[in-house]
């Protein structure tokens, strides 16, 4: 099935609702180019924690951030020349960076370690789009924690019913999940933390070897 159209009226209609539902503190169901989000206001903790009770995740485990476009992440986080090498090649795309978290933006509610945050740019259109009138969302795969991740609109729903106010269908999302890289160890060298679509063989191509 073939992602909707956005000026399609029931698309557009779904992302109406989806803006609304996140002003309004609720959890939204949204596609990436991995596989099927949920999503919240990232600055609410009555939100974030709708997320921790709707996936039973604990809030130990943080979650991250989607932006529109790369150049919003140093609204939140500290980039060295590593992390902004690794954006330019990347982004948007499958790759999720932990990096310091801004000291300025403690205000930000995702669990886990307060003075970093990982974040991501998809390359997904309608999740972008989104993202760009919502600005910043916490949002982690649609699935109770430690199942298989939503690859459906209706496999969202399926999980994690009432939960979800809103569910955006952009078709079918079966990507391989983002790979995952900490910049935040001593001297901010890379750390591979999960393999994903991108191989750790490439995210350290050209990173001096010890």
């Amino acid at each position: 099935m073939n992602p909707p159209h956005l000026s399609d009226p029931e698309s557009a209609a779904q992302l109406e609702a989806a803006v609304a539902a996140i002003a309004d503190g609720h959890i939204i169901g949204l596609p990436t180019d991995t596989v099927y989000g949920i999503g919240v206001d990232p600055f609410r903790p009555d939100a974030t924690s709708r997320i921790f009770a709707a996936k039973h995740r604990p809030e130990h485990a943080a979650l991250p951030l989607l932006i529109a476009q790369p150049a919003e992440v140093e609204t939140f986080a500290q980039l060295n020349s590593r992390a902004a090498a690794l954006i330019d090649r990347y982004w948007p795309g499958p790759l999720t960076l932990i990096l310091p978290r801004r000291a300025d933006d403690r205000a930000l509610h995702l669990g886990g370690d307060p003075t970093t945050v990982g974040i991501r740019c998809p390359n997904q259109p309608t999740a972008r789009q989104l993202l760009g009138r919502t600005g910043a969302l916490a949002v982690t795969s649609a699935n109770r924690h430690g199942d298989r991740p939503a690859q459906t609109a209706e496999e969202l729903r399926l999980s994690l019913g009432d939960a979800v106010e809103i569910v955006i269908d952009g078709g079918r999302c079966d990507g391989a999940p983002s790979t995952v890289v900490s910049l935040v160890g001593v001297g901010g060298v890379p750390e591979i933390l999960r393999e994903g679509a991108i191989s750790a063989a490439e995210i350290l191509r050209g990173e001096p070897q010890s």
